[in-house]
């Protein structure tokens, strides 16, 4: 028995846990609290694709007396091969049958039906990817095809990431879900709910807390919500997360609370505390942050005496409970960039709360989820990865900050690099100009894989208009030096912003395309602008030269507003042109074509220098490094070996250093008595001394030795060779 259960509803990701519930439990925890959770997307998603359970669909579907495409037709006809193969190929993407790939990549072992078809096109990325990788993907299509057998058979709403996702976006009434919920169950709900009330049965809690992150989730969290009061009239339930804070901050319908009992906005720390207290006798009015029903009216409560936590009193995130050994990686794009947010088994941690920087037009700043920003410590970041590697035996982690301040970046992979703890990272970043090449180096150093950062618009006029303090040649820089480092790089890219033209559309693309031919973008995504309620577009639009389509505020989500653009482009016109363009560039092709391809209507001929890019990164000089840069030292001690040179009747000494690395071994020469003072310094400089060293101090300690000329000695080439090595100014 626990006394609170965490849930989190179908569907968020097939290959790891979002984070929420692990979160909370982490954090009840900390009060004593006993805690369940469960995430009953992946729950749901193992139970349908079983042997059991695709004999159960299948014969579902065979009593159904419906037309079906010449598709659905060729998989109900190949039903009994899916059926004898689904568990081995679930098994497969769990990890837990590898050998399996050799079968799979011969082509006679799984059915095949309409995903197979885009196989023609993709013959040469098998090429470059092993033989785990090809049947990953060549997995990923079978099931893919079952999904169409499921969303044209029995249940259009289907989604392996989200769920009846349009009934949950833009949802300004209720009416429309409300409607959905009086239907008969769906053949998937009849699976979730089949799971939840076994859950329930065996946990008994006193409050059912269930996160809800996206609008994909909505729909199956009123089912939940609606079973448990229903069935377990005593039960209170919440819920929370991403969802409720960006879209219902002026719920009003009382119609919700027939399936929630309470509806909590942003941290949900204090919030969960306060309602468990609540249930325990507490009155309403100490609520935090809650909507609930007074007299059958929705009545927001906010006790403003009862304060948030800070990230240091919030607990470790704890993964117990979750099926962790059931996660499915999933290759559904062959860039090897673009899949990590399906394939692998990643640890989500966050460094920092809210944004660092805080000013994105588009981006609901104003909102404290966002606005407050409070970075933890790197040392605590450090012990809290450890302990759940220990945990979850995993060590990748995902850092799911807004954009991960750089400063704390390079703290951490210090501090990962002292412990010499083996970890994978990747995380979401602004592209500024504090990524330097030695920082980008560093990170490598610790374990960072991959950076993902919002290009946005990639026009200069629109980023100052987006205030996101940030050039496009800026971009490329930064680009290049994690690119450099062996670090990959994913953008976020926006069209359809207000004032946007169709010739600023067609040159951000051309600005994207160069960045890809010039191999320091490795994969990126269009997403089209939506104006929000709490974002400073949607709060002063004036000043963004567009209107509201209405200022009436529903009584359900209220955060995506309709919005008039009267002196941009028809910004939906370019959607599949951006996307199709996106989708040949990440796979390395196409990159000299003209734009205009992509388009089937007429667009404009870009106006950009088809050498922008390459200039830009031209432009790149090193920056003269401040007497307040730390300078640290990552390598091993170098040999030093002091050889005599002569030439025309002339001797005289050098002392050559040789620095070991694992697959190479690199040698510079230098005076004797600098070769000496390098190869001593370099020792005090080493990361594993607790003390750090400015360069002011190096210098200071070179002169202090009687040498001459620190700045000739210190940016020649040799030294500056070193950088590969592990000598970093940061």
């Amino acid at each position: 028995m626990s006394a609170v259960f965490l849930i989190t509803p179908p569907f968020t990701q097939l290959n790891t846990p979002y984070p929420a519930t692990a979160y909370l439990k982490g954090f009840l925890n900390t009060k004593g609290v006993s805690s369940f959770q469960a995430d009953l997307g992946i729950e749901v998603t193992v139970a349908l694709f079983s042997k059991q359970g695709l004999e159960k669909l299948f014969a579902h579907i065979n009593q159904l007396e419906i037309p079906h495409s010449e598709n659905i037709s060729r998989i109900i006809a190949l039903q009994d091969d899916y059926i004898a193969t689904i568990d081995d190929v679930i098994a497969f993407l769990q990890g837990k049958n590898p050998t399996l790939s050799h079968r799979v990549c011969k082509r006679d072992f799984l059915p095949e039906a309409s995903r197979f078809a885009q196989l023609e096109d993709l013959d040469w990325a098998f090429g470059s990817m092993g033989n785990q990788d090809k049947a990953k993907h060549l997995a990923t299509l079978y099931l893919e095809d079952l999904s169409d057998l499921i969303m044209e058979c029995v249940d259009e709403h289907f989604g392996f990431s989200r769920y009846a996702e349009k009934l949950g976006r833009s949802a300004n009434s209720f009416d429309e879900l409300y409607t959905a919920l009086q239907q008969e169950y769906t053949y998937i709900d009849h699976i979730l709910i089949d799971l939840l009330s076994k859950h329930m049965e065996r946990e008994q809690p006193q409050l059912v807390a269930i996160s809800v992150p996206f609008p994909g989730n909505l729909y199956t969290s009123l089912r939940c919500g609606q079973w448990v009061k229903k069935h377990y009239p005593q039960v209170k339930v919440a819920m929370g997360g991403g969802f409720a804070n960006t879209e219902l901050r002026s719920l009003s319908d009382p119609r919700v609370f027939e399936f929630y009992d309470f509806v909590s906005l942003d941290d949900g720390e204090a919030p969960l505390e306060q309602l468990i207290a609540h249930i325990n006798g507490t009155p309403t009015a100490d609520l935090k942050r809650t909507f609930t029903l007074v007299d059958d009216k929705v009545t927001y409560i906010n006790n403003a005496s009862c304060k948030d936590y800070k990230q240091s009193q919030v607990g470790t995130p704890d993964y117990s409970d979750f099926l962790l050994d059931q996660y499915i990686s999933a290759i559904e794009v062959v860039n090897p960039m673009h899949r990590m947010w399906s394939d692998g088994r990643w640890n989500k941690l966050t460094m920092a709360h809210g944004c660092y920087w805080g000013k994105c037009t588009f981006c609901d700043i104003s909102l404290d989820y966002i606005r407050l920003y409070e970075p933890i410590a790197a040392a605590m970041l450090c012990d809290r990865m450890e302990e759940i590697i220990a945990q979850t035996g995993q060590n990748g982690f995902h850092f799911v900050d807004e954009a991960a301040p750089p400063a704390l970046m390079r703290a951490l992979a210090l501090e990962i690099i002292k412990r010499k703890l083996t970890v994978s990272w990747w995380t979401n970043i602004r592209f500024e100009k504090s990524f330097t090449r030695d920082l980008c180096q560093l990170l490598k150093e610790s374990g960072l894989i991959a950076v993902s950062g919002g290009l946005e618009v990639a026009s200069d006029r629109l980023l100052a208009l987006i205030q996101k303090g940030i050039t496009v040649a800026q971009v490329a820089q930064v680009n290049k030096h994690f690119t450099e480092a062996g670090v990959m790089v994913h953008a976020y890219l926006m069209y359809g912003f207000p004032t946007q033209t169709a010739q600023e559309t067609i040159d951000s693309l051309e600005m994207v395309r160069q960045m890809f031919q010039a191999g320091i973008l490795q994969s990126a995504f269009w997403h089209q602008f939506t104006m929000t309620a709490h974002s400073p577009v949607g709060l002063e639009p004036e000043k963004f030269s567009v209107k509201k389509e209405s200022d009436a505020i529903g009584s359900f989500a209220n955060n995506d507003i309709i919005h008039i653009d009267e002196t941009g482009a028809e910004h939906e016109t370019f959607s599949f042109g951006l996307k199709k363009s996106l989708l040949n560039f990440m796979h390395g092709i196409c990159l000299t074509d003209p734009l205009q391809k992509w388009f089937e209507f007429k667009v404009p001929k870009t106006k950009v220098a088809p050498d922008y890019i390459v200039k830009a990164l031209e432009d790149n000089e090193l920056a003269t490094a401040k007497p307040t840069a730390k300078i640290v030292w990552l390598g091993k001690t170098p040999s030093v070996e002091i050889m005599t040179k002569s030439k025309k009747g002339a001797t005289w000494e050098i002392a050559l250093l040789t620095f070991q690395r694992k697959k190479d071994k690199h040698t510079i020469s230098v005076d004797p008595d600098k070769g000496q003072w390098l190869a001593g310094m370099l020792e005090q400089l080493s990361v594993r001394n607790s003390k750090t060293y400015t360069l002011k101090e190096v210098m200071d300690h070179y002169t202090a030795a009687g040498l001459e000329d620190f700045e000739l000695f210190w940016d020649n080439k040799p030294i500056n060779t070193l950088y590969k090595y592990g000598l970093l100014q940061l």
